[in-house]
């Protein structure tokens, strides 16, 4: 399986030292490529990701190969009516939420969301915008574009400096000849 994910030519420059990386990844294999070099950085144990995309851009995909690079077996699911799904990690717990279909911010309080973004771990929000006031600010946030059928164009832009180290550490691992 080849490893190195290439820089998309968009034009636009990619820069992970302000805060953008840009990515295309032509098929699953190269989302999961993506998810385990993303599993192996230190500075996820802690990190809040939003996910953003339309409808079957990949959101979901990514997250159960992040997962899974982050040794979670079983069924992952999509929490879309739960709203989130919770794993343990051998090194840290993950939560996953899904506020497609969040209407009420009483929900966020009745659900103890802020205890959640308040803890230790790994969250992961697909729809952030629709939770947009109640959620602390992204470190990373990954935005997904199909391409044809099978291809995603990804955009990674850090919010925080625990986002800066991720995207700065993927960077490097997009470099030519580079491989996890």
């Amino acid at each position: 399986m080849d490893h190195q994910l290439p820089i998309v030519e968009t034009g636009e420059q990619t820069n992970p030292a302000k805060g953008a990386l840009h990515l295309l990844w032509r098929d699953e294999s190269a989302t999961q490529a993506f998810a385990v070099q993303l599993a192996a950085q230190a500075a996820l144990a802690h990190a809040f990701i939003t996910l953003h995309g339309d409808l079957g851009a990949g959101k979901t995909t990514f997250t159960r190969h992040l997962l899974q690079a982050l040794g979670i077996t079983g069924r992952i699911k999509s929490p879309t009516y739960a709203i989130v799904e919770s794993y343990e990690a051998e090194a840290f717990p993950i939560w996953h939420f899904d506020f497609y279909r969040f209407n009420d911010p009483q929900e966020w309080e009745d659900a103890g969301f802020r205890d959640i973004f308040a803890s230790p771990g790994l969250k992961l929000a697909e729809w952030p915008q629709k939770a947009e006031a109640l959620l602390p600010a992204a470190d990373l946030d990954i935005a997904l574009q199909t391409q044809g059928e099978t291809a995603r164009s990804v955009t990674l832009t850090a919010h925080t400096p625990r986002g800066t180290a991720l995207l700065q550490a993927l960077a490097a691992q997009q470099a030519p000849g580079a491989c996890p």
